[in-house]
């Protein structure tokens, strides 16, 4: 309105062309009275809603009203509206002091007739706080472990809490300890908070104790000063972490005690501990402290199973230094000592405590750690000789004369205790130059040093001398002898190489020339050289000296091998004449001359090395179309087997029968032959045998037995009935060397030529007719099996016939030619036959039939 009425003021002053119509308008748009209430809201009014917040009033009529910001259609929504007739207030729900303070709204007034804004005012409704919001706690839980080593009056936690609401009585609050789990005993906690502070801290006063209580549990409430107080509580849990309040004590020492002298690193003694403190914290974990080891010849540690201290010895004991030694062994924890007492007990301030610690500045005192002593006994062993100078460098002059005195090394034996000798031995010699009196030690040499020997290196050689005692057992120590062998010009230069190749040339020719001396300074190069002989006009040196020179040939001088005598002295004069062989050629590489290597003479030798590999190419292929066109044959090789060797060999392979029965016709004819047969040998079988029966009989292949049952065969292959069991016939054909000599060896005598003639002709046809018999029987395999015994019956023998022929005569000899698995197979079946005609002659064939029970072949 201020405004309003200033610009109508500058209007009127300034001479306003404006018209009075408008003026007129402008105050009455202005013109109003407007009366508008202060609003608020209870943030404590919980229903029912809506309910009327108040009425804004307005002198006019035809206004239309309308509001809009906070609480409207800003946050938060849709908790006031207004009637745009009336201009009354609504809340429709409640409001958050501690989130909205207030709420901020525009006002608008419209004409109804026309729509226009009349008038815009800001309206403003306060929430009215309430002690809606109890104090919180920032956690629920609050955890913490201390010391038990802690004193009284630390604070050992701070806790905080918060109110949210805004007034002054309901944001402040107090904080107060509820309730403490265990009952605390010579301890008190107690909580601190200054005036409108948030923050509490609690401490406490008495002692600590892990034994008596692992942990506290506490209860600790905020509450607000509201007329309606408010409050919340929250837990804090303080872990007592044990701490060193007893003292570790050594309480017994087990192991041997004893040590041998010269041993190292050998456990001799267990210290067992024990602690009441937990077990595996630095509070209960022993730590162990040698006292009075001046040589530090112990060391102890801690085994951390059973908290035992291991001493041991760590360096090498010396029985003659004493024979028992005593050490003190202190034992404490990982973590000082602490033990606190409560003396006294104030209402106001701290308690009266007394603590004792093992660190400085305790109040009740400082502890020391409890000690033991330890006894180790050192057990005497003959320990090795000492030499008073180990090692030993002495100089001699090369060539020295064999028994020149180096060295005396004299050795001692510390062994007080028992009487030992000591004797002297040599060592390593390589070269074998000295010796070394077994009694006083001296060394001397047995033959002259040469510097140039191999086995002196940088004008030194090493021997090594022992020294040995008597004792149980026999110990051994070494000293060395450096020998430093001084130079003498006993060694001539000599040529590096003696033979030499030169290029021919038109002009001259050089090679070069070295030589060595085997000496040092100052015996040694540069040399002098010096050609000898015939020389001039053919070879000259340039130069003369030095370590090598040049060797120049002359024109005179053409291709050819030569020798040339060339001197080399010394820078002493120590002189020596060498043979020099020098070679002139024309040389592939003038600057490599290398006479052994020739010039190739043109092509020749290239056609002839073709020519050789095309001929070498020929005749291997006509040696491989002769190897294609060889054929192969088959050659029996004989080979002996020892019979003792019991070697089994394959003869060939037996193959069966068919098993289709095959019908065999009999004609008259055949039975005629088999009757005529019969005849024969039964004609044969009377007449007189000759004094070599045996031997007729097997130079016709047939045995006396086969003659004698030749009926019943026959009668068999005829129909007849036949025998009990089948035969088997084993048949030895004559070797070849009897087939040569025609048998001649085994002749008769004249009165029995004819009969022997004619049994050698019965027996060939009796042979051929019972092959011709036997093949046609071969072909039938109807015969039946033997039966052994029957399923179930427990009583029937398990073991098979034996095989023997005791009707049968069978007369077997033997001769070298006769196959040994012939032997042996005969030897089996019949003992006593082939026992008694071993001593008989050669036989030409042997053929025996052997019954075998229940089988054919």
């Amino acid at each position: 309105m201020g405004n309003i009425q200033l610009s109508l003021f500058m209007m009127l002053c300034f001479g306003s062309n404006s018209s009075s119509s408008q003026m007129s308008q402008i105050l009455q748009r202005h013109k109003r009275n407007w009366i508008i209430d202060s609003f608020f809201i209870n943030e404590s009014y919980n229903g029912p809603f809506p309910y009327s917040l108040g009425r804004i009033h307005i002198e006019k009529n035809f206004i239309l009203f309308q509001i809009e910001g906070q609480g409207v259609n800003d946050e938060p929504k849709g908790i006031v509206r207004i009637n745009e007739y009336t201009g009354e207030l609504t809340v429709y729900g409640p409001v958050d002091h501690e989130k909205f303070k207030s709420l901020k709204l525009k006002f608008l007034a419209r004409n109804k007739a026309s729509g226009l804004v009349d008038t815009r005012l800001s309206i403003e409704i306060t929430i009215i706080d309430e002690n809606d919001n109890a104090p919180k706690f920032d956690m629920e839980i609050y955890q913490i472990t201390i010391e038990e080593s802690t004193t009284q009056g630390t604070d050992v936690i701070t806790i905080k809490a918060t109110d949210e609401d805004d007034s002054e009585r309901n944001h402040k609050f107090d904080l107060r300890i509820v309730s403490i789990t265990p009952k605390p005993q010579d301890l008190e906690f107690y909580l601190t908070q200054a005036p409108g502070s948030q923050f509490g801290r609690i401490s406490f006063k008495g002692c600590l104790d892990h034994e008596t209580a692992e942990k506290y549990t506490i209860i600790v409430e905020a509450k607000d000063r509201g007329l309606i107080q408010l409050s919340s509580s929250c837990t804090v849990i303080i872990n007592i972490k044990d701490g060193n309040n007893h003292l570790p004590l050594i309480t017994k020492q087990t192991g041997p005690a004893t040590v041998k002298e010269g041993q190292e690193n050998v456990l001799v003694k267990r210290l067992q501990v024990t602690d009441g403190d937990t077990k595996g914290t630095e509070a209960w974990r022993a730590r162990f402290q040698i006292q009075g080891d001046a040589n530090d010849d112990f060391n102890i540690t801690t085994d951390a199973d059973t908290n035992e201290g291991l001493l041991y010895v760590k360096k090498q004991l010396n029985f003659e230094l004493g024979r028992v030694r005593n050490v003190s062994v202190a034992v404490e924890n990982e973590i000082p000592f602490h033990s606190c007492k409560v003396e006294s007990r104030n209402a106001i301030g701290l308690w009266g405590v007394s603590i004792t610690s093992s660190s400085t500045g305790a109040s009740g005192g400082r502890v020391r750690p409890a000690t033991s002593t330890v006894t180790v006994t050192v057990e005497d062993v003959n320990e090795p000789p000492v030499f008073d100078q180990p090692n030993k460098v002495v100089h001699v002059l090369e060539n020295a004369h064999p028994g020149q005195f180096l060295w005396k090394f004299t050795a001692t034996d510390p062994d007080v205790a028992s009487v030992n000798t000591v004797v002297y031995r040599k060592g390593r010699d390589p070269a074998g130059l000295v010796k070394v009196d077994r009694a006083t030690g001296n060394i001397t040499l047995v033959k002259a040093i040469d510097r140039e020997s191999r086995y002196v290196k940088d004008n030194m050689y090493v021997a090594s001398v022992c020294a040995v005692d008597n004792g149980k057992p026999p110990m051994t120590s070494t000293a060395t002898l450096s020998v430093y062998v001084a130079d003498e010009n006993d060694n001539a230069p000599f040529l590096n190489a003696s033979v030499v190749d030169m290029c021919r040339s038109d002009g001259a020719s050089r090679a070069t020339v070295t030589a060595v001396d085997l000496d040092g300074e100052p015996y040694g190069g540069p040399f002098t050289f010096r050609l000898l002989g015939d020389v001039e006009g053919k070879w000259k040196l340039d130069p003369e000296q030095g370590y090598s020179v040049r060797l120049v040939k002359e024109n005179a001088v053409y291709s050819g091998r030569f020798e040339l005598s060339l001197e080399v002295s010394d820078l002493q004069g120590k002189a020596a004449v060498h043979r020099l062989a020098v070679t002139v050629c024309s040389c592939l590489d003038a600057a490599q001359p290398n006479c052994r290597v020739r010039k190739p003479r043109g092509s020749a030798a290239g056609h002839a090395a073709a020519g050789t590999i095309i001929l070498s190419i020929i005749l291997f292929a006509g040696l491989l179309l002769l190897a294609f066109m060889v054929s192969c044959k088959k050659k029996s090789v004989k080979f002996d087997i020892e019979d003792s060797a019991q070697h089994l060999i394959k003869f060939n392979t037996e193959q069966l029968g068919t098993d289709c029965e095959v019908n065999v016709v009999v004609s008259d004819t055949y039975r005629e032959n088999a009757q005529s047969i019969q005849t024969a040998a039964q004609v044969i079988m009377k007449q007189p045998q000759p004094p070599y029966s045996s031997t007729d009989r097997e130079m016709c292949g047939v045995a006396q037995h086969d003659v004698t049952n030749t009926g019943n065969f026959v009668r068999q292959s005829m129909g007849a009935s036949p025998a009990s069991g089948a035969r088997t016939r084993l048949e030895r054909r004559p070797s070849a060397r009897e087939n040569m000599v025609g048998h001649k060896k085994y002749s008769h005598p004249a009165k029995y030529k004819d009969i022997t003639a004619l049994r050698h002709q019965a027996c060939l046809r009796i042979n051929k007719k019972l092959n011709l018999l036997q093949a046609a029987e071969a072909q039938r395999g109807d015969y039946a099996p033997r039966v052994y015994a029957e399923e179930g019956d427990a009583g029937t023998s398990d073991e098979l016939d034996a095989i023997s022929n005791p009707d049968s005569s069978f007369n077997l000899d033997f001769n070298e030619d006769s196959d040994v698995m012939f032997h042996k197979l005969a030897s089996m079946c019949m003992p006593s036959q082939t026992t008694a005609s071993s001593d008989s002659p050669p036989p030409t064939a042997t053929s025996a039939t052997i019954p075998v029970k229940g089988h054919k072949t």
